[in-house]
């Protein structure tokens, strides 16, 4: 089974509840964002999801906390805050962790698909490093599924002079 296809059918938050439960055939149910991520994870044979090395792996775990505590509960004010903060921290980055798209990455599109979705184009230029990031992992395949593509910044056309 591959990652995406598992975090999309074990994860999907019900919009009812707060708080997720995957039903196991090997045991209790599992209960968490997190914790049902990370089985999942594991289940898909693919431990680079949640980082290459040890620092990574404690930033996939911060991210992964921060999409719990922060982005999940925010309110609309909330949410400029979430972006602008999130803004700064990608400003040198293309993954929230190492060089390569982990579950952080993956849970924190998904956590942030609804606050992008809500912005009108000029607001996303002023987030321009999330809307880049975000643009990226709503193309890698098989991550969006039935999630609306967002176009995220304007074509620019610029004169001659600007040439």
């Amino acid at each position: 089974m591959r990652l995406q296809s598992a975090v999309l059918k074990g994860l999907q938050p019900n919009l009812y509840a707060k708080v997720p439960v995957l039903q196991n055939n090997n045991g209790p149910p599992l209960v968490g964002l997190v914790t049902i991520a990370c089985h999942l994870v594991k289940e898909a044979q693919r431990p680079e999801l949640l980082g290459d090395s040890a620092e990574s792996r404690a930033v996939v775990q911060q991210w992964l906390e921060y999409s719990v505590t922060k982005l999940n509960s925010c309110t609309k004010e909330d949410s400029k805050t979430v972006l602008k903060d999130l803004n700064v921290y990608l400003q040198d980055k293309v993954y929230l962790a190492g060089n390569q798209i982990t579950l952080a990455d993956i849970l924190m599109y998904y956590g942030i698909h609804p606050l992008i979705l809500d912005l009108t184009i000029q607001e996303k230029e002023q987030y321009v490093n999330v809307t880049r990031w975000f643009d990226h992992i709503q193309h890698y395949p098989s991550i969006r599924h039935h999630l609306p593509v967002i176009v995220v910044l304007r074509n620019r056309i610029y004169t001659s002079r600007h040439h």
